[in-house]
């Protein structure tokens, strides 16, 4: 399948405008304490991912520019492919030993703990990518974006390097900062390529 870098960006925009789309709704269903279709949203965020992958992969191999960018969508991509795998494949059966079985919950606590720091792991290249691609935009002329990217970016970077390194803490809003850079992101990568 040939396609353009330009048009490989584009889909690569839609795809993060969609994870992002699709964390915010898990976000919501979980706030209002939904029963929430976990198999189907992660599943669909799975496909998602590994398509996100092949994608900033082709574009990271073919770019002139932003290089630090694409290689951090793309290895994003791959971190939440295994973490979302993490969550459908592990959660469930951890769960339903640590209510069987005594002193199984630590165990259990940590798978929860891995996906999270996997999570964090991803969100934090994808605040460095916000940050590439907002200085681009920047150079480009696009100043207001481009700033705007920059700063969501550096605070998604900045909180989710403080989660991976101290593990989860609900106070700071590294997934929040994540969500935000991402659709930042996705707007700076789909004008990011004028020609091939």
């Amino acid at each position: 399948m040939d396609t353009t870098l330009k048009s490989t960006a584009q889909v690569i925009a839609v795809m993060l405008i969609a994870a992002a789309a699709s964390q915010a709704l898990y976000t919501a269903l979980y706030a209002m304490e939904a029963d929430i279709p976990r198999q189907a949203i992660w599943g669909a965020e799975g496909v998602l991912f590994t398509l996100l992958a092949a994608f900033a992969g082709s574009a990271m191999v073919r770019a002139k520019s932003v290089s630090i960018g694409w290689s951090a969508i793309f290895a994003s991509a791959l971190l939440n492919v295994v973490q979302v795998g993490v969550g459908l494949t592990m959660f469930g059966p951890f769960r339903e030993a640590a209510t069987a079985v005594e002193g199984v919950g630590p165990a259990a606590g940590g798978v929860v703990a891995y996906s999270f720091f996997v999570y964090n792991a991803a969100k934090l290249l994808l605040g460095l990518a916000a940050l590439a691609f907002g200085l681009a935009r920047v150079k480009a002329g696009g100043k207001l974006l481009g700033w705007i990217t920059v700063i969501v970016g550096l605070a998604a970077l900045v909180t989710n390097a403080i989660a991976v390194v101290a593990g989860r803490i609900d106070a700071v809003p590294s997934g929040a900062a994540g969500v935000a850079a991402t659709v930042l992101l996705a707007l700076c990568v789909w004008g990011a390529v004028t020609d091939d």
